[in-house]
């Protein structure tokens, strides 16, 4: 039984005694061979050396597979899966972002377990401290809620593991919440409403008025404010921002107050399932009829989900298939994804792949599984490959520096295929978008 369940990977609900079912597997196996308590010059840190002194490294992955963002959570799986079978596999996609990976990272064959966050912080970090502390995970990685990431965030530094952040579209990650030995590579609230919102203006014209729907955690309220700040710029204001918690069931009550706001346009904020349901029952209520719609943060999945409402929507976003003809990777990476899970990949999976493989990249670069040499290789700032172009991560805050894609929902006459939804209206280039390193209170901690 252990060796089915390292070799598929070990799934993981978040009950103690099934993490402790799937860590007793594989604690006393590969990963645990002598343990010395130094490796070359390197000091014990974290889970290293012990985490990477066998043939194996083991990561651990959380990621909402219950709850409100379950479907954007299993998709973002994918993207992880795909990446550790080519690590481990040498696939020339990953040797075209980390030209020194053979097979496996530094030679050691990824192992990997993975638990349901259901997109809350307190069960992410303890099934993320458990991987840490009975399966030594070298890195941990996940996200989906921002909420989440904050929280692994904080568990990283504490822990010294470094975490690579999956999807995660708050300011603050990267901003007051930061830490050393956090990294996030997709885009963001700010970096969102810098994208689309000169789109908005030249589409809708100066002077309008907004009604906002927020989900209330720091994912919404970064990216209501964002939106807010730079619309302001142009003269719009806000006619209502209805703030509604994570899951909410029904949206009449706040979509009531939408409809009597006088808006121009609705801003849907909502992320996941809640992003599915507020624009269903937008439509219902008659809002969709009175106001025009935008989708600052997109969501994977929502086109064919809300059947048609993302016709003619504008909405940014981390990554659309249909980049393949200018990106030659994106389309070997579309193709090689489509063949194993039989569907074109969301910006989840794009990300997850994405991140992972850059830390694949940074300890090939550092030479070491050592955290503060892989930190210092992220530092480094160094132009690197991604499937949207070239890229480098800040060493101020450890954002990725990457393009926002603004598309727009293709009318169904329009669409070429059953996965066409969307049409990519510009590419914005990340270095004019960002705010500057230390605008969000950003202060990186120590590395050891």
């Amino acid at each position: 039984m252990k060796d089915n369940l390292i070799g598929r990977g070990l799934s993981l609900g978040i009950s103690r005694r099934r993490l402790l079912q799937g860590s007793a597997g594989l604690v006393g196996g590969t990963l645990v061979q002598g343990l010395p308590a130094f490796a070359a010059d390197k000091p014990a840190l974290g889970t290293y050396p012990a985490g990477v002194s066998g043939s194996t490294a083991f990561i651990g992955i959380s990621v909402p597979r219950t709850g409100t963002y379950a479907v954007q959570g299993e998709d973002e799986l994918k993207g992880y899966e795909l990446a550790v079978e080519h690590i481990n596999s040498g696939h020339e996609l990953i040797k075209k972002i980390s030209p020194k990976t053979t097979k496996g990272v530094l030679g050691k064959e990824l192992k990997y377990g993975v638990a349901d966050s259901a997109a809350k912080p307190n069960e992410a970090v303890q099934a993320q401290q458990r991987f840490i502390s009975e399966n030594k995970a070298i890195m941990i990685t996940g996200g989906t809620s921002s909420a989440v990431a904050v929280a692994l965030n904080k568990l990283a530094q504490r822990e010294h593991v470094i975490f690579v952040c999956g999807i995660s579209g708050s300011n603050d990650t990267t901003g007051k919440d930061c830490v050393r030995y956090g990294f996030r590579q997709d885009f963001f609230g700010q970096t969102a409403a810098a994208a689309i919102g000169p789109v908005m203006v030249k589409t809708f014209g100066k002077g309008k008025k907004a009604a906002y729907l927020t989900p209330d955690y720091t994912y919404g309220h970064t990216v209501t404010k964002s939106m807010q700040d730079y619309l302001a710029t142009a003269g719009w204001t806000t006619a209502t921002d209805q703030v509604a918690p994570l899951g909410a069931p029904d949206y009449s009550s706040y979509l009531l107050n939408v409809a009597n706001s006088g808006a121009d346009v609705l801003i849907n904020v909502n992320w996941g399932h809640d992003a599915v349901l507020s624009t269903q029952q937008a439509k219902q209520f008659g809002v969709l009829d009175k106001m025009k719609l935008v989708v600052p943060y997109q969501v994977p999945f929502i086109a064919p989900e809300t059947k048609g409402l993302m016709q003619g929507v504008y909405a940014a976003t981390d990554y659309w298939w249909t980049l393949e003809d200018k990106f030659p990777l994106a389309k070997i990476f579309n193709e090689t994804f489509e063949k194993k899970y039989g569907y074109k990949p969301e910006w989840g999976a794009e990300n997850a792949y994405v991140s992972f493989a850059h830390w694949a990249r940074m300890v090939e670069e550092a030479g070491s599984f050592y955290p503060p040499d892989v930190i210092k290789a992220y530092e480094k700032g160094e132009t690197i490959p991604s499937l949207v172009g070239d890229v480098h991560y800040r060493a101020e805050d450890h954002q990725c520096v990457r393009p926002v894609i603004i598309v727009r929902g293709k009318m169904e006459k329009d669409m070429k295929s059953k996965d066409d939804y969307w049409e990519v209206v510009e590419i914005v280039p990340g270095e004019g978008l960002m705010q500057k390193p230390d605008a969000f209170g950003c202060h990186l901690g120590e590395y050891s």
